[in-house]
């Protein structure tokens, strides 16, 4: 029956001038084996056929992967070449330790990578690369450059409101928020945000800050994106911060206990606050907010020898992300104890390829593909 069901749908197919998904099989038995091809062939398969391109693209094909849970995550860090600022996106499977380079993304080619921000709607599997500078010229840009994982493909979206570099975002309840960051002059310390929605695809004012930084870290915790500039040396002053209240659309003061123990890059999971410290061993911190201090986490150590800065940091079901210069990946499986409460970390290294060592993190992402 199942042969006859197939021929079937075959001859229909052709009489209305529709390729079949996999000839011989029903289309709903091809869907489901071109729903279980992983990141990236799904999107490399499009090129295999007309029928195909037209499945995988299908809104629809993205809510079955969702339904299904064959969506998994993977870590997509910018990266650029020391010796010549050159651009280059790679995908991280954590699984299989395996690489993939990304398409270019569509900005000029004197950019100034660091000056870039990023962030990521993870679980529609979109990244958004914001602002920048243009190295030749030195002035920020307003670009909004978006990858989509179930194509693997680049677009150009909505300019920002306000050209910015080296600013904070955060996914704040689905939406972009787009923090400070410096404008057209040098000094030129911006205080406006702005708020990218996804649903309508348009840039929209927020509260502006009380204050510009200096420079930026930023997290999302619950409903507010915590936003810092951190300790910088010779640790004279103490470092300016805010938090920006979603609900309320309106900025405070951060607390003491967490502007002033904030010494490292931040990394958010299960809802709760990590920094990794950027002094001597890069310990591992977690923020109580309960008693507004940092305690340390217990452990490994994290693997300063096989780590060189500058880092990039993500997190994701339980798990840290480190990318060193040369695209080395420390992976800390972070856990609860049962006696005391306290947090511990477990660390394991991936040693990039030999052809990553001119490469520099400047910042990743997670994506679920």
């Amino acid at each position: 029956m199942a042969d006859l069901s197939g021929n079937k749908e075959e001859k229909a197919g052709e009489k209305h001038g529709v390729e079949p998904l996999i000839p011989g099989l029903p289309d709903e038995v091809a869907e489901l084996c071109l729903l279980y091809l992983p990141y990236p062939h799904q999107a490399l398969a499009r090129s295999v056929s007309s029928s195909w391109n037209r499945a995988i693209t299908d809104p629809a094909f993205l809510v079955s992967k969702r339904s299904l849970s064959l969506s998994l995550p993977y870590m997509f860090v910018l990266a650029f070449h020391k010796s010549t600022a050159r651009i280059q996106w790679q995908a991280l499977d954590p699984r299989s330790s395996r690489w993939f380079v990304l398409p270019p993304m569509p900005c000029p080619k004197t950019v100034c990578p660091p000056a870039f921000a990023c962030a990521s709607l993870p679980r529609q599997g979109r990244l958004l690369v914001l602002g920048g500078m243009r190295s030749d010229t030195e002035t920020s840009m307003d670009s909004t450059f978006i990858y989509r994982s179930s194509t693997n493909q680049w677009s150009t979206g909505p300019p920002m409101l306000t050209p910015r570099s080296f600013f904070a975002t955060g996914n704040v309840k689905g939406k972009i928020v787009a923090v400070g960051g410096s404008g057209s002059g040098t000094g030129d310390a911006i205080t406006a945000v702005e708020c990218y929605s996804p649903e309508s695809g348009r840039w929209g004012p927020a509260a502006k800050m009380r204050t510009g930084l200096a420079r930026y870290d930023s997290a999302v915790v619950g409903n507010r994106m915590y936003v810092t500039e951190g300790w910088t040396w010779p640790f004279m002053f103490s470092p300016r911060a805010g938090v920006y209240d979603a609900d309320r659309d309106t900025w405070q003061e951060m607390s003491n206990g967490m502007r002033e123990g904030w010494t490292g890059l931040s990394v958010v999971l299960d809802g709760r606050l990590f920094v990794i410290s950027e002094h001597g061993d890069c310990p591992m911190k977690v923020y109580a907010p309960d008693l507004d201090t940092w305690e340390y986490v217990g452990g490994d150590r994290f693997p300063r020898e096989a780590m060189q800065r500058p880092f990039a940091v993500n997190g994701v079901e339980g798990r840290v992300y480190v990318v060193s210069c040369g695209l080395n990946v420390a992976i800390g499986s972070v856990y609860e104890e049962a006696d005391d409460g306290g947090f511990c970390v477990k660390w394991q290294v991936l040693v990039a390829p030999k052809a990553f060592q001119d490469l520099a993190p400047s910042n990743c992402q997670v994506l679920y593909a």
